[in-house]
């Protein structure tokens, strides 16, 4: 399988990301012209983690991100639904402990984290809504949830002149970096056919969420939205 389609088959989206999984980073910071960095350390920022903290980074890939937060002492879970995304990251850094599973079926107990964040990946989710409400459920009262993601220009022009690049200048720059060109025609796709800013923080106040907000990153092309799970309810006798 070297593309998946839109309708975003769980086991056809998994066998792509396979098929990308070796020379993925390097892509990555070829497409992005290097500000994939620059997003990372905002997203890292954002989640603000440090020793006392359990962190899941969902689609981490192969633990680009991952590394990134347990650098601050935190404890981190890498989860990817992608088997070879998996066994890249392991090989490469072993420090960390990597998950295979499915951001919508999340493996893990009610209220297990402090943190949980994801980045570039609830795109690619069939069911953002369900993944949503999985992360909160693995929330602790009062955890944080960091999401980055593609997302919509406010400027006109730039807008036109991003959607110009995902459609030409996209499949060019990966069919010269990339083990799998194919694949990032679905990334320009699922990208186009992301909503905006404002819908995904609806999504995330309708998985229980509070104190959503989100900022723009490289004038809009991405944004970064955080959301809190709300503290236990306190009991009056």
């Amino acid at each position: 399988m070297t593309k998946a389609d839109m309708n975003k088959q769980p086991d056809e989206v998994a066998s792509m990301f396979d098929g990308v999984a070796q020379h993925y980073d390097r892509t990555n910071d070829v497409l992005s012209a290097g500000n994939a960095v620059l997003w990372r350390i905002a997203t890292v920022k954002a989640i603000g983690a440090g020793p006392a903290d359990k962190v899941l980074d969902i689609a981490a890939g192969t633990g680009t991100s991952s590394v990134a937060i347990a650098k601050r002492g935190a404890e981190v879970v890498a989860l990817d639904f992608s088997h070879g995304m998996v066994e890249v990251g392991r090989q490469r850094h072993p420090e960390i402990e990597f998950v295979e599973g499915d951001a919508e079926a999340l493996p893990f107990d009610d209220e297990t984290f402090d943190a949980v964040t994801i980045s570039f990946g609830l795109r690619n989710v069939n069911r953002p809504k369900v993944a949503l409400a999985e992360m909160n459920r693995v929330l602790k009262p009062g955890g944080r949830l960091v999401v980055c993601e593609f997302s919509t220009p406010p400027f006109g022009l730039l807008r036109a002149s991003y959607r110009a690049y995902l459609r030409f200048g996209m499949p060019i720059v990966a069919r010269l970096t990339s083990s799998n060109s194919p694949a990032y025609s679905y990334l320009a796709d699922s990208i186009a056919a992301w909503p905006e800013q404002q819908v995904l923080s609806q999504w995330l106040r309708g998985a229980g969420f509070t104190r959503v907000a989100y900022r723009n990153l490289t004038m809009g092309i991405v944004a970064l939205h955080r959301g809190r799970k709300p503290s236990a309810k306190t009991t009056k006798n």
